[in-house]
């Protein structure tokens, strides 16, 4: 791989040209003479600036993701010229597929003796950053993310619900949205993908986050469910999630979206997509 994509790879990553220097052992003038000699090969300018702060162009972009996509399969060259080394399967999933989906397809890939892989578990944000990064050779997620990017398969598609106390006045029942006023609310961290799909359909019907009484954020699942269990408020998860703890009821918006896709995603052009395959095999 072009020694100036890696450089230009780094400075996508820190929008800084110190910090690139730093990292990737260059002094300042010979990362900007790489960028600069990126440009002028490709005709184009890659990075501007507006005020005193670093942007990337529409066409940097493209970059990025041609780069992205040879990082992952010069990687991927490596592995296979040593013989020796066994491959192991690097995938991501979000908690709420991690901690409820997953389960079935990993016991079968285990299943053959030779398969060996590790799951990394985060919210999408993190996941997708990881997957630019060729630390990851796919993973599946749930939430909005930008799909022309990379390559996306639909996995399935779950139903996206309210959860409460047993004796909670919601409990198995269909609310209008304006009966939330005054709810505590157990949520998931900012760059979760559950997070992001209940803020976007509180937004859809003019609302935000400001109509709770109590906002508390939780990344784990397990200490959120125990806390609604006992009253202490209601949340927002997909239905593997609820269905795992018999200590819940359940409920529903009104007109809010019942169902969003789980999907699996990997890098554009890259060898990836037999993992996934591998993986998914029917």
């Amino acid at each position: 791989m072009d020694t100036r994509l890696k450089t230009y790879l780094t400075l996508c990553n820190t929008m800084n040209y110190r910090r690139t220097a730093e990292e990737v052992n260059l002094t300042q003038p010979a990362v900007t003479k790489q960028i600069q000699s990126l440009e002028e090969e490709y005709g184009t300018k890659l990075f501007q600036y507006v005020g005193r702060r670093l942007y990337i162009t529409e066409d940097g972009l493209l970059l990025k993701q041609f780069a992205e996509s040879q990082h992952y399969n010069e990687a991927e060259l490596f592995s296979k010229l040593r013989r020796t080394e066994r491959r192991v399967l690097r995938l991501g999933a979000t908690k709420s597929i991690g901690d409820s989906v997953l389960d079935g397809y990993l016991a079968r890939y285990l299943e053959t003796e030779h398969n060996n892989l590790s799951l990394v578990v985060a919210n999408t944000s993190r996941l997708l950053s990881m997957l630019d990064a060729s630390e990851l050779d796919f993973i599946v997620v749930e939430g909005s993310f930008e799909k022309k990017k990379y390559e996306v398969r639909l996995l399935r598609q779950e139903r996206f619900i309210g959860i409460c106390a047993l004796r909670h006045p919601f409990a198995g029942t269909i609310i209008p949205v304006q009966s939330l006023s005054g709810q505590n609310l157990f949520l998931r961290e900012e760059g979760s993908g559950t997070r992001d799909i209940f803020e976007r359909e509180l937004k859809s019907r003019g609302y935000d986050l400001s109509i709770f009484n109590r906002t508390t954020i939780l990344s784990s699942f397990q200490p959120l469910k125990k806390l609604v269990s006992l009253g202490l408020g209601i949340s927002f998860v997909y239905q593997p999630v609820a269905d795992t703890d018999q200590n819940l009821a359940q409920f529903m918006v009104a007109d809010m979206a019942l169902e969003h896709e789980f999907n699996i995603v990997w890098l554009k052009h890259t060898s990836a997509y037999d993992y996934v395959n591998g993986f998914f095999r029917e």
